[in-house]
């Protein structure tokens, strides 16, 4: 019994430490999930404070993982567990059962798991944390009381400190699908080999005052000029795997015209700054500005994509508008730097690291 009981721990331990160190390289990733979901409940007003939900509750997951690996203080950390892997279940559950959330985000967007793959995940978690849970004061902590505290301490700082350095500059390793090397036209294609979505046209008539509807091939009998056509639509049979990295990245220019396509498809070097709302004024419009005009110099052009109206910092730089969730999913600092070759995306820079960006430029000839 102590040696599944050990197993039990350390499957525990180990999954909550790597659940939490992924989403540690990307919280703004979960943050956004958190979104997610307070947008179904209609719980906008947390909508500002996910930021810090998503911290706290990586850094804990990490913690949690070191401690049940240590053995320490296991009466404490198999309760906290055990509430922590409920509330996860009942949300991978809802995004299963309801169908409004695709993904759940537990392992980020690094390994993304569809919401039955979660919700069983989570199952096991439970019946492991279950099994571990009556025997908590017979595990016994594998270093001293001091040296285990040592040890949690020093797994604090660390989570802390590197989801501090990702937010202020950009995840470690990329795992979106505008990361460095992907073309973002053929990330707005389904990938080869999905299947698409299986529909059927329904056709909805209304006679004496009732409304029915139809398939192409299914209308009644007795079907004449006394059935007054309501509306067409396609509905969704079977649902395929057809779903593009990329959905929703559209580029307009400032009279309206989509220019997405024949941006992207255009040869050449070109810099895209993406800014979006709640943006903090500082050094780096400076640097963007000086950043552009060492392009140009290079005949590089240089585009600032923004969801924002009358955006006024960069006048001589032109203006593509696209949605706000493009420019989240796109660039996780705020502004950020891209610059793309054709379609291609080369490197990609946080605000922060601007100098990083003009020593790049200055070593293209």
């Amino acid at each position: 019994m102590k040696a599944f009981i050990n197993i039990a721990r350390v499957v525990v331990g180990v999954l909550f430490i790597f659940s939490g160190l992924i989403k540690a390289n990307d919280p703004l990733g979960l943050s956004y999930k958190m979104q997610e979901f307070f947008e179904v409940w209609n719980m906008h007003f947390l909508n500002d404070y996910t930021l810090a939900f998503s911290v706290l509750m990586i850094t804990f997951e990490i913690i949690a993982g070191v401690a049940v690996l240590l053995g320490w203080r296991m009466n404490l950390f198999s309760w906290l567990l055990l509430l922590l892997i409920i509330f996860f279940t009942f949300l991978t559950g809802y995004a299963l059962f309801s169908g409004k959330i695709r993904e759940c985000g537990c392992f980020g967007d690094c390994i993304p798991l569809q919401a039955k793959q979660s919700f069983m995940k989570d199952l096991l978690l439970l019946v492991l944390i279950l099994f571990i849970f009556p025997y908590r004061n017979k595990i016994k902590p594998l270093l001293t009381s001091t040296a285990s505290a040592i040890i949690l301490v020093l797994t604090t700082v660390f989570s802390i400190g590197l989801q501090w350095y990702v937010l202020k500059h950009l995840p470690i390793i990329d795992c979106l699908p505008y990361k460095a090397g992907n073309n973002i036209p053929e990330k707005m294609k389904a990938p080869p080999g999905s299947i698409p979505d299986s529909t059927v046209i329904m056709f909805t008539y209304e006679k004496n005052g009732k409304q029915q509807s139809f398939t192409a091939d299914g209308f009644p009998d007795d079907f004449d000029d006394s059935y007054t056509f309501v509306k067409r639509e396609d509905k969704v049979v079977r649902k395929g795997t057809a779903v593009a990295a990329i959905r929703d990245f559209a580029l307009q220019t400032e009279s309206g015209t989509d220019t997405t396509l024949a941006l992207l498809n255009e040869p050449g070097l070109k810099l895209f700054i993406f800014i979006k709302d709640g943006y903090k004024e500082g050094e780096w419009v400076d640097g963007i500005k000086k950043l552009s005009a060492n392009a140009a110099s290079k005949g590089i052009k240089s585009f600032v994509v923004t969801n924002l109206e009358n955006l006024s910092l960069f006048p001589g730089i032109q203006v593509l508008r696209t949605d706000g969730t493009a420019i989240k999913t796109a660039a996780r600092h705020n502004p950020s730097v891209f610059l793309i070759d054709g379609g291609t995306i080369v490197k990609k820079w946080s605000v922060v690291d601007i100098d990083e960006t003009e020593k790049y430029l200055n070593q293209l000839k």
